[in-house]
């Protein structure tokens, strides 16, 4: 077993993880992920929409991203009727709490405030039976944040893990899921600073917006809230008869004894970066059971007469016993580099161009409609162009939400396994 597998059998074996929820997401749902700047980097909303696209594309789910730099829940509370329900989302993920703690110590009045907020949101969203995913806010990093103010991470922390109670409490109550980041960033970045060194970030630079790696945490987060099935495909070759079958989603094209040619239409998540980098998805991967839980794409070979065998997927092979074979190896796991990554690419380009678009039209113009009630309410031309203009952005949106659909290219591959003996 290579040390990198070793790495994450011991995580497993001794870190918790979030239990898995029952499904959210039905097919043809629209997906609203809101919060604050840390949803406005558009790093773990562009995950989460590109999995769904890329992995699960018989969902044909549609995502928008409703980030906003600064914001607190009793602002998206003021602004979500214009800004949010005209967009008719069914499922909405919100994650608040880093800018409503105030940046000091918990108190009862900090509290009041984000419950109230959060009460607000989730009240107004039941009255359009729209599914609330209530996320609560994730931590702020142990070393970059704490520069200078020696334990001030631990103060902090404390409080926002006090208001992802307050979260968890309203999403019981209404029962709503609840996507806890707080605990998976936490036992993240507990994990990787041990091993990787305190000033590799989980966090961020600034120790509150976090890099590619503890944005895919917090991805990982929702995604399990959202309660997917992270079953990306299974491959099964029987090496004595050269047959191979494959699930939904992929369709094998021929197969030998020890070559199989495939076509996939669902692609496995696929990660960048190197081991140590933050700005990078690799580098967390052993603290944060991404790929078991939700990218499981498996090969097993059946009637393997070798003691081992050598797996070629795309440029790179990786040796594995028979035993391992025979239970299934997970190749999104074993191969970050793999056949599915430029296309993988291409996808998550498309994505993070259309939440681009979606930011400026939501903070540029749409929400500014808010200013065209009052005395203007009865001018029915300036109404009418208004509504004019939100169905000009909103169609555009679709087609930009058409054109990832169209990205999401099947890929031709083929997997090699050559017996060692």
């Amino acid at each position: 077993m290579s040390p990198f597998r070793s790495l994450v059998v011991l995580f497993l074996a001794c870190t918790p993880v979030l239990q898995a929820a029952d499904p959210v997401l039905h097919t043809g749902d629209r997906l609203a992920i809101v919060g604050d700047s840390i949803t406005e980097q558009k790093l773990y909303s562009k995950f989460i929409e590109t999995y769904l696209q890329a992995c699960h594309p018989d969902l044909q789910i549609q995502c928008f991203q409703f980030g906003w730099g600064g914001e607190r829940a009793p602002g998206f509370a003021g602004r979500m009727e214009n800004d949010l329900l005209p967009w008719k989302p069914s499922v909405v993920t919100t994650c608040y709490g880093m800018n409503d703690g105030s940046y000091r110590a918990y108190d009862e009045n900090i509290g009041k405030a984000y419950e109230q907020g959060m009460r607000a949101i989730i009240d107004r969203l039941k009255q359009d039976k729209v599914t609330v995913v209530v996320g609560g806010p994730g931590v702020v990093d142990s070393i970059t944040w704490n520069r200078g103010n020696p334990d001030f991470d631990q103060v902090y922390n404390a409080n926002l893990k006090q208001l992802g109670s307050i979260a968890q409490g309203l999403a019981e109550e209404n029962s709503f899921p609840h996507a806890d980041v707080f605990a998976a960033m936490m036992s993240s970045m507990t994990a990787a600073k041990k091993d990787l060194g305190d000033e590799y970030h989980v966090a961020g630079g600034d120790g509150v917006h976090p890099s590619a790696n503890g944005q895919l945490v917090m991805a990982y987060a929702f995604l399990k809230a959202l309660g997917v099935d992270g079953q990306i495909g299974t491959i099964q070759l029987n090496a004595a008869t050269g047959k191979a079958t494959a699930s939904a989603g992929h369709k094998v094209i021929s197969a030998s004894d020890s070559l199989i040619r495939l076509e996939s239409s669902r692609y496995p998540f696929c990660f960048e970066g190197n081991d140590s980098d933050p700005n990078g998805t690799l580098s967390i991967l052993p603290y944060v059971p991404f790929n078991q839980d939700l990218n499981r794409f498996t090969l097993q070979v059946t009637d393997l007469t070798a003691a081992s065998a050598e797996v070629r997927f795309g440029e790179q092979s990786r040796t594995f016993t028979r035993d391992e074979l025979q239970a299934g190896i997970n190749l999104a796991a074993e191969f970050p580099q793999n056949p599915f990554s430029q296309p993988f690419q291409k996808v998550l380009n498309e994505v993070g161009r259309k939440q681009g678009f979606e930011t400026m039209i939501i903070k540029s113009i749409i929400t500014n409609f808010r200013n065209l009630g009052g005395e203007f309410a009865e001018d029915q031309e300036l109404q009418q162009a208004v509504s004019t203009i939100r169905s000009r952005l909103l169609a555009r949106n679709a087609a930009d939400h058409q054109q990832i659909r169209a990205a999401v290219q099947p890929v031709t591959y083929e997997i090699r396994v050559s017996p060692k003996n």
